[in-house]
């Protein structure tokens, strides 16, 4: 079973300093029918203009996870990333992933310091299955060279192949794909999976998909990623 869900179907906000597309129901955006699927719950396609960003704010029980396509974020937070010796610089930039486990609760900010140049990247929430875990922080970075023609994990509930961990038997591939490039992710029986495109142009189990469009599969024994033009792709395996 799957479904396509154009870009243009995506809720937005214009803020002025922030533009945001969101693929779930979020903020003043309210969709019944795209509330998230499985535990993904958020994923926003955010715009940040230079010499601004988001104050600081909270959260709790949620696995975060940011991806920077362009740009710089400064991040800090309460448990003392981003700060003056603090144990991590807290910049993500692009090929960088962050994750932090809001868990028992934790208060951060983002910023895009540049005076010039916007801040191009996805924020992306996975509810936990373990409630109030101790706030933890995590900063990577994925070269396109471990992603090109290929899903590179990069997100996992055990840190496999030096990927981020998070508290959710979820899996978060990316891939860069071009030309003849193929790629196939197996899916176990009763696993979902959401395929987001954030650029270019790929064909996923025979659908054809732009950027900002996605693709959810439910019942189907793999994802199957082909037919690329300049492709960049997040590919979620989800417990139903």
């Amino acid at each position: 079973m799957r479904e396509l869900i154009k870009s243009s179907d995506r809720g937005y906000a214009d803020h002025g300093w922030l533009k945001s597309f969101h693929s779930f129901s979020f903020a003043n955006y309210y969709n019944p029918r795209r509330m998230g699927f499985g535990p993904l719950r958020v994923i926003n396609e955010d715009k940040v203009a230079g010499g601004t960003g988001f104050g600081t704010h909270g959260h709790r029980d949620m696995e975060i996870i940011s991806y920077v396509l362009s740009g710089e974020l400064a991040h800090q937070d309460s448990m003392g990333n981003g700060k003056p010796g603090g144990a991590n610089a807290g910049v993500i930039r692009p090929g960088d992933v962050q994750r932090m486990s809001a868990g028992t609760g934790v208060m951060h900010s983002e910023y895009n310091h540049s005076k010039e140049g916007q801040t191009h990247f996805l924020q992306i929430w996975i509810m936990p299955n373990q409630q109030g875990v101790t706030p933890s922080y995590e900063q990577k970075h994925f070269p396109d060279t471990d992603k090109r023609g290929k899903l590179r994990l990069i997100a996992s509930p055990d840190g496999a192949e030096d990927s981020v961990s998070i508290h959710q038997d979820a899996r978060l591939h990316v891939g860069l794909f071009n030309g003849d490039e193929r790629a196939e992710l197996p899916l176990a029986a009763g696993r979902l999976s959401y395929v987001h495109l954030v650029r270019g142009e790929l064909t996923v189990n025979g659908d054809k998909l732009s950027a900002g469009d996605a693709l959810q599969l439910a019942q189907e024994d793999r994802v199957v990623i082909e037919q690329g033009r300049d492709a960049e792709v997040l590919v979620f395996d989800l417990p139903a």
